[in-house]
């Protein structure tokens, strides 16, 4: 899946049911992209390699088997077999693929620093979330979303020395992408750390979105596509806690709640200021709990187990390490292993952002958000 299949003019006929909604719809890549730039935030769902270049870092996946179906069958740091859903975005919107880790432009690529980040930079961190102490306890270093956006701000300033008054035009036509939430949800389960009692949780977390999301604003953000949170009390690992390996119901209504007020804050801040930023956000908890409800009909075969993992219940007891048991088919399942989706699942999920209804994405999806002019 190389550059040079991506030179050409692709159409894809897509056809994805919904419930008992069927919608085709056409996706075009293109030589050229659709926006001048990518910046992307949040967590492993959206990670390209960033904590590889975090030493004390317990969140890695830069091992087999993880990538075993990227080109040339490397494991680039994505939680995925493969490519994950920023990629395929990026893609449809006619890049190579993700941008790479803001890190490794920082400090591997330094010389071009400036030059590079104008074309994009993922700033996600697997176990990363909206609370600055969310994936501190699991996996000690990863860079929280507060300080992915202080890491934007050095780019912000790129644009200034290089663009001057132009840098606002470009960045006002750049596209960002936001994928989290989810760890913090998983953590208050999990450990309850912040001490919050569950009534204030999700309005803290909300909070804390609102004051991210006012950050890169203030830098410059007009286009942002938001990828909210997926029913996760049904992920393998959550599923093994349960004796009939049922979902979590009281985790998914965390996810419900935090989805409904991430909504109600998008629409308060896209009526806000002379010119208001765009956003598209993805309906993901839907989405995901149709294709939980009848994988078959979305070509899954399993659509509980994590496809690398040691063998044992749902073969998700263990996280994915290079002596795990990993599937022969990966596109049959729906998971590739404790918490993440198969590549085939992450690219499902990037074809219905991209080009979906509004039984996928609201108000717009993201190729209509990537040439809107406002």
């Amino acid at each position: 899946m190389g550059s040079e299949r991506w030179a050409w003019m692709v159409w894809f006929w897509v056809i994805l049911s919904i419930g008992n909604m069927v919608g085709i719809m056409i996706l075009h890549v293109s030589a050229n992209p659709a926006v001048p730039a990518i910046y992307v935030f949040g967590d492993s769902t959206a990670d390209v390699g960033t904590n590889n270049y975090l030493a004390e870092c317990g969140a890695k996946v830069n091992f087999p088997h993880h990538g075993i179906d990227y080109p040339g069958s490397k494991p680039t740091g994505r939680f995925s077999n493969g490519y994950n859903s920023i990629d395929f975005l990026a893609q449809f919107l006619g890049f190579e693929e993700s941008p790479p880790p803001f890190l490794y432009l920082l400090r591997k690529d330094k010389k071009n620093f400036m030059r590079n980040v104008l074309n994009g930079a993922n700033f996600a961190s697997g176990g990363a979330g909206l609370l600055g102490i969310t994936g501190k306890r699991p996996y000690k270093r990863v860079i929280s979303v507060a300080e992915q956006v202080q890491q934007f701000a050095k780019v912000r300033n790129a644009y200034t020395k290089l663009l001057g008054n132009q840098a606002e035009d470009r960045l006002s036509k750049s596209l960002f992408l936001i994928s989290v939430g989810s760890n913090d949800i998983f953590e208050y389960f999990l450990y309850n750390q912040t001490q919050i009692k569950s009534e204030n949780f999700i309005s803290t977390l909300l909070y804390s979105y609102e004051y991210h999301l006012r950050g890169l604003l203030r830098l410059g953000a007009k286009r942002l596509g938001i990828v909210s949170v997926t029913p996760i009390g049904c992920c393998p690992i959550i599923r093994i806690r349960s004796e009939n390996e049922e979902c979590s119901d009281t985790m998914n209504a965390f996810a419900k709640k935090f989805n409904l007020g991430l909504e109600a804050l998008l629409k308060k801040l896209s009526t806000e200021g002379a010119k208001p930023m765009k956003y598209s956000i993805a309906k993901s908890y839907d989405m995901t709990l149709s294709v939980l409800n009848d994988p078959l009909s979305y070509n899954f075969k399993d659509g509980k187990s994590a496809c690398c993992g040691n063998g044992g219940r749902l073969n998700a007891e263990e996280r994915c390490k290079p002596d795990s048991k990993v599937c022969k088919d990966r596109n049959a399942l729906l998971f590739w292993d404790q918490f993440h989706p198969t590549e085939v699942a992450f690219k499902l999920a990037a074809m219905a952002l991209y080009g979906g209804g509004d039984q996928h994405i609201a108000p717009m999806n993201i190729s209509q958000l990537a040439i809107l002019k406002f």
